[in-house]
């Protein structure tokens, strides 16, 4: 059974850093991603990285401030969220994918960011 379980999220000033964790297991993933969706907005990519090569990948509005990483088995994804913006308020979903294409299989339950002005 495929597990995704994040933790880290909470309640920071602008400016401020968080990090988040997905713990993942169940099966082994060719890549592992960080979704997030605010009140009244479509879920978006936020970032991605691969298990073979670790290749990372990041959405343009957190490109310089996120870091994604993780463990070689990717049993462990982290997301090193930094300077943090009012707009980065949202419920980030942990992903993982077993196939070559972007598309992800499995989602964790997401976890609460919220960023005071």
């Amino acid at each position: 059974q495929v597990q995704l379980v994040e933790s880290g999220g909470g309640l920071v000033q602008a400016g401020g850093s968080l990090r988040l964790s997905c713990a993942a297991s169940g099966r082994t993933f060719s890549g592992m991603g960080w979704f997030r969706q605010a009140p009244g907005k479509e879920r978006e990519f936020v970032a991605g990285i691969r298990r073979s090569g670790g290749s990372t990948f990041y959405a343009d509005s957190v490109k310089g401030r996120f870091t994604i990483s993780g463990d070689n088995a990717m049993n462990t994804v982290y997301l090193q969220m930094n300077s943090l913006k009012p707009e980065d308020t949202a419920v980030y979903y942990c992903a993982a994918k077993y196939g070559p294409g972007f598309k992800y299989n499995y989602w964790g339950q997401g976890t609460q960011v919220t960023v005071s002005s």
